[in-house]
């Protein structure tokens, strides 16, 4: 079965968004992470930012692109739901080590932190359904 078919017969919360509200919030934050992490990293680069910045940004930039082959190519929601707490954890670390930094890529994190603030429950809230 397809990977749609097969996310579509998990038992979900009421609450959960339709997928086209999960791909509209995703087309607006993938941006924002792009030009906040691209500016990490390049700052980082030219010895602008300790080297201890970019760890969260990477480790997080990787754990959000494992996302969608772990739940929906292995479709292992548990594998998936640390997964997404990592990407959460991360989110909070660099917030933590940027902000004192620069102001605003730490803001540009908090619409991120909001939603997969929300991702992570609905993760959990789906797997423990179908456990």
């Amino acid at each position: 079965m397809d990977w749609m078919t097969w996310y579509a017969s998990l038992a979900k919360p009421s609450w959960t968004p339709a997928p086209a509200t999960i791909g509209l919030v995703w087309q607006i934050l993938y941006p924002l992470i792009v030009v906040s992490f691209g500016f990490v990293f390049l700052q980082t680069i030219r010895g602008r930012l300790p080297k201890t910045t970019a760890p969260p940004f990477a480790v997080n930039l990787a754990a959000n692109l494992l996302f969608t082959p772990i739940q929906f190519g292995l479709r292992n929601m548990p594998l998936a739901s640390v997964d997404i707490l990592i990407v959460w954890a991360t989110i909070v670390w660099m917030i933590a080590v940027i902000r004192r930094h620069y102001a605003w890529v730490a803001a540009a994190q908090v619409p991120y932190l909001i939603w997969v603030s929300i991702a992570t429950v609905l993760q959990l809230s789906i797997t423990a359904m179908n456990w």
